[in-house]
């Protein structure tokens, strides 16, 4: 009883779709790629640096930083790696707590294991998607004590010593909340704005309201430097130590190799770096074409009985890395339905990640309530968002 209207439902979604993107195959994000890319991928080529030595690396993180209006980047192998020496240089120990969306990429809770720490999952809001600062608070009044200078959860004895936001598919986290809330606690911020390249919040790029920001630069994101990401910040001390330990800790000499301390390989090729410095000069014209994408996106789907587009938050401006569609909460059984559909005709949708503290590594691991965090993920959808399709 009642197929056929919900088949019809679902064939409106994908017709929907279909008027936005054209025929054919869709992958849910596809970079644009051109001659400007062959041309400075050629030149690193025939300059024969294309290994982590090499003009174009200094270009990008200088161009970099003069768009997000910061001291300092330093160009980095993936945005893991990118956030797995934020941590590092904010003095995060083995053992220590951080606090992390449950709603993220893994990546995010892989780098906070990657220190020996331990993810302690918190919720977000509807507004943003991103961390909900109020939640967090009364989240922390329940678990957590002041010992001197640190945070330590009661409960586990561990200190807290970080907390982690992350722009959901690249819309701003309230930030002006959540600095409210965790400098009432002393706990300092990186922001994981892996997804959040050109995004704002009050006017200030993200990735440069905590003391570190981390991008990535994966062939999905809204720039590519085929994998890559950044480490971005206003301390140059902190960028310093940040250069020093993404490159085998060693010491600079003309010709002798001598490492300090345990290091890391994680310096950007200068071939990646190439191709990124070919993609900042297409990044005003990505943001201007995904947001065109989002307004035709908006617009042939209103008056849908499935649910609606979610939209950038108050006081923000998006890069809408990925258009996301919201279904309605009675609508919620249709989500794999209408996945399995469109996939199946080559429309690459995908639902939220599997939410963090759900997952086998981290299912026994600190964390608050997560009534949105679940709800989201049983009724976002996201939709193809190259901005080519624009």
């Amino acid at each position: 009883m009642g197929g056929l209207p919900r088949v019809n439902e679902v064939s409106d979604f994908v017709g929907r779709i279909r008027d936005v993107t054209g025929p054919g195959a869709h992958p849910l994000h596809e970079p644009v790629l051109g001659e400007v890319e062959i041309d400075f991928l050629s030149k690193c080529i025939r300059s024969g640096f294309v290994s982590s030595v090499g003009e174009f690396v200094t270009t990008f993180e200088e161009q970099l930083a003069s768009f997000l209006e910061c001291n300092a980047v330093v160009a980095m192998s993936s945005g893991t790696a990118a956030l797995h020496i934020a941590l590092l240089t904010m003095g995060v120990r083995p053992g220590d707590e951080v606090l992390i969306p449950s709603a993220t990429f893994v990546a995010t809770a892989n780098a906070v294991a990657y220190c020996g720490a331990v993810p302690h999952f918190i919720d977000i809001e509807w507004e943003t998607l991103g961390v909900d600062a109020h939640a967090l608070d009364t989240h922390l009044n329940a678990v957590a004590v002041r010992k001197g200078d640190e945070v330590v959860n009661r409960n586990s004895g561990r200190r807290i010593s970080l907390c982690v936001p992350m722009h959901t598919f690249g819309h701003a986290v309230n930030m002006s909340a959540l600095h409210d809330v965790v400098r009432e606690w002393g706990i300092p911020i990186v922001e994981d704005a892996a997804e959040a390249l050109g995004s704002s919040f009050q006017n200030r790029k993200c990735g440069t309201f905590g003391l570190v920001g981390v991008f990535s630069f994966n062939g999905n994101k809204t720039i590519t430097t085929g994998g890559g990401g950044a480490l971005a910040t206003n301390d140059r001390s902190i960028a310093e130590r940040a250069r020093h330990l993404s490159t085998t800790a060693k010491l600079k000499h003309r010709w002798d190799f001598i490492h300090d301390e345990i290091g890391f390989n994680y310096r950007m090729p200068n071939v990646n770096a190439a191709l990124g410095c070919a993609q900042l000069t297409r990044l005003k014209e990505s943001l201007q074409s995904k947001r065109r994408l989002f307004d035709r996106y908006d617009e042939i789907f209103k008056g849908s009985n499935l649910g609606a587009m979610f939209s950038e938050p108050p006081d923000s401006q998006s890069n809408y890395w990925l258009q996301t569609f919201i279904l309605h909460r009675e609508k919620s059984n249709y989500r794999d339905e209408i996945l399995d559909r469109c996939n199946s005709d080559g429309l690459a949708l995908r639902p939220l990640w599997a939410p963090l503290h759900t997952l086998r590594p981290f299912k026994n691991l600190p964390r608050a309530e997560m009534p949105v965090t679940m709800d989201l993920s049983l009724r976002a959808i996201n939709l193809p968002s190259s901005a080519g399709i624009a």
